[in-house]
């Protein structure tokens, strides 16, 4: 979840509730608020627009080469598109509650279908999550309704079970309102169930706050190797990860020399 709009034009899409709308050659997903769900540029479907999307690749970071992905909370299929075109090894599941959403997303938004790479299960992502233990690399987390985070999201349950999801080394990325009145309590659940190893991201459009979650520490934490892998990475797919280096190291704990996760 992103921006709010005030918009004209919208009309239903997929179901009550599910709503698009269009301005200046992007589309926009809303599920009966003004709020910004997904965002789509029409020339370029499969561009990050809302630049959330964009930090929510900060994983990338550290697990450069992710082999599987648990996505939850579908949108307009932003970040399964975006890691569907730019990471060909990867394989994901997509988990996504709302059937309207998912037909919205076919309809509008340009998802490709389901394949060797890409599946989408209309499912609790929660429930889902607590019944696949070591099943993946990364675990991105992005579900909301209209107006707030799922409850089922934000637990401690949730969090502890996302953790026994991943592989050895693997991340949790988690999308937070950072003026949400209980953001210091999800993140105090998230470094519980993580064992603090955690650092934090704030995105450029004011708000959302990306929390990367480590099952083990990352491998490399010293901001000379995160900054070359930054700049690998933004060459490669026209990201700003150099950014995102500089924001951890506003926002988390550090030293001269490295990040202390």
């Amino acid at each position: 979840m992103g921006l709010l709009a005030r918009l004209r034009g919208r009309r239903s899409a997929g179901g009550e509730g599910v709503e698009i709308s269009e301005q200046g050659g992007l589309r926009y997903l809303h599920l009966g608020t003004d709020t910004v769900q997904s965002a789509m540029r029409l020339a370029e479907p499969e561009e990050l627009v809302l630049s959330y999307t964009r930090s929510m690749l900060a994983f990338l970071l550290f697990m450069p080469d992710a082999r599987r992905v648990v996505n939850i909370g579908l949108g307009g299929g932003s970040l399964a598109k975006w890691i569907y075109r730019n990471l060909p090894h990867a394989q994901q599941v997509v988990l996504e509650l709302n059937p309207r959403v998912i037909a919205c997303a076919r309809q509008y938004f340009h998802l490709p279908p389901d394949g060797r790479r890409l599946r989408v299960v209309e499912a609790d992502g929660a429930q889902w999550v607590s019944g696949h233990a070591d099943c993946t690399d990364v675990v991105l987390v992005d579900g909301y309704d209209g107006k707030a985070q799922a409850v089922e999201l934000a637990t401690s349950a949730f969090y502890c079970a996302a953790a026994q999801c991943l592989h050895d080394q693997g991340v949790l990325v988690v999308n937070l309102w950072g003026n949400d009145r209980r953001f210091d309590d999800y993140l105090k659940r998230i470094e519980g169930a993580f064992e603090g190893q955690v650092c934090c991201i704030p995105a450029a459009q004011r708000g959302n706050i990306i929390v990367l979650a480590f099952k083990s520490q990352p491998v490399a934490t010293r901001w000379d190797e995160l900054r070359e892998r930054a700049r690998l990475l933004e060459e490669q797919f026209g990201v700003e990860f150099a950014e995102f280096v500089e924001a951890m190291k506003r926002l988390n704990p550090h030293t001269s020399r490295r990040l202390i996760i």
